[in-house]
């Protein structure tokens, strides 16, 4: 007997893991990724430390689709979480099947997240995935309606939990009891939950709509200011975000740095098709946050991706006064 574990690493999957596997099953992790979640480092350390296989599976511009156009809206930020769960359990349900496995396992727990774990959510993103009865959830299963794998015997539904509501108590002594050390807290695993992150999606959707998944990875970083409606500036404000910029960088890009002085890199990304971009202005702001800020004059490089014409302006640092409003 085989389960699939829809794995996100945090301490309720792996004892969901610990509580299938203490019924002599075996069970297969899988963790999906996007520019918004999955794929950390500690996750495959996590599997490794349960006993189990692990895999990560990149869902790649599909995502967009859910994303775009969720049936069941979106939570108080920018989190399809509906649509979201029963896209993952679906593809996961796709991979248990070519794998030879049995069922599904999640630990999600009844009433965590009032709004996505009620009964109702829970029944509906099951009948949504396409795999309504084969989708075990073992910390609460005692509180839900039996499933397929409870009913054929596959697993002893007397042995399965019954953990409710968002107190972490009964977690925190069953992680002591399976032996689990490290494992994170539960805030914040998904970027699209998070209100400044979301806020820079909906800009960016909004001048772009068709925007591809690896578009969002710049979101991620830095200070951003908009240069009229359609020119995005980012500020990296330290040697990673800097880093992370000068990786980033492509097409039509500008990446801007104070000559002498230490400061931030910065990039431009122009949003529109033949957008007038205003390097002068971008400069000035770059400079306002480098070590340059209190000179009259700045030198400034600039700079495009592929291409040998690096060039150095002058520009006044900006006055903290007229720097615009960040995003």
């Amino acid at each position: 007997m085989k389960a699939v574990s829809l794995y996100s690493g945090g301490l309720d999957s792996q004892l969901a893991v610990c509580v299938i596997k203490e019924q002599g099953i075996e069970v297969v992790a899988v963790n999906f990724v996007t520019p918004f979640f999955g794929a950390e480092e500690r996750f495959s350390i996590s599997a490794q430390h349960l006993g189990i296989e692990y895999h990560e599976i990149n869902l790649g511009n599909s995502y967009m689709d859910v994303l775009n156009n969720p049936v069941y809206g979106y939570g108080k930020n920018f989190n399809p979480c509906i649509d979201c769960h029963a896209f993952m359990l679906k593809n996961a349900g796709l991979f248990m099947q070519d794998i030879g496995a049995n069922f599904l396992i999640t630990g999600e727990v009844l009433g965590e997240r009032p709004m996505s774990q009620n009964k109702a959510s829970l029944g509906l993103v099951a009948k949504l995935s396409g795999y309504q009865g084969l989708i075990l959830r073992p910390l609460s299963a005692q509180l839900l309606t039996p499933t397929i794998p409870e009913t054929q015997g596959w697993v002893d539904r007397s042995k399965l939990l019954d953990i409710s509501g968002r107190g972490r108590t009964r977690q925190m002594q069953l992680a002591e009891h399976y032996g689990i050390l490290e494992y994170p807290t539960p805030a914040g695993g998904c970027l699209l939950t998070q209100e400044n992150f979301s806020k820079r999606m909906r800009r960016l959707l909004a001048i772009k709509p068709e925007s591809e998944i690896n578009e969002f990875e710049i979101l991620k970083v830095g200070r951003h200011f908009y240069l009229g409606d359609n020119v995005l500036l980012v500020v990296g404000r330290n040697h990673a975000e800097n880093e992370r910029l000068n990786n980033l960088v492509s097409g039509d890009d500008y990446l801007l740095k104070v000559l002498n002085r230490p400061g931030p890199l910065g990039l431009i990304r122009p949003l529109g098709a033949d957008e007038a971009v205003d390097v002068d202005m971008a400069a000035a702001i770059v400079a306002r946050y480098s070590d340059a800020r209190d000179l009259p004059l700045a030198q400034v490089q600039v700079s495009q991706p592929g291409r040998e014409d690096t060039r150095i302006i002058d520009v006044i640092p900006l006055p903290p006064s007229e720097v615009p409003p960040t995003v």
